[in-house]
């Protein structure tokens, strides 16, 4: 796995489906144009939601690796 160096990293572990997802839309505007930003869950269903949203957004859907604490982290540029 590839560790990315986000700018963002959004702590959703806890949150149930769609909450991470919801949470990645809300906070999307909160880096810069290029930059990375991360959502960090346990949902499983993260692992297909942050890919479909990145294309229905029109968002660079980098890649996953995992977090410190072994959680898989879901990385996102941001594109406009």
């Amino acid at each position: 796995m590839t560790a990315y160096d986000v700018a963002l990293e959004l702590d959703c572990r806890e949150l149930p489906c769609p909450m991470p997802v919801i949470e990645l839309a809300r906070h999307l505007g909160d880096v810069e144009v290029g930059e990375l930003l991360a959502v960090v869950a346990r949902d499983p269903a993260a692992a297909v939601d942050v890919p479909a949203w990145c294309r229905m957004k029109e968002q660079d859907f980098v890649g996953a690796d995992a977090a410190d604490d072994g959680v898989a982290r879901y990385v996102v540029r941001r594109l406009g």
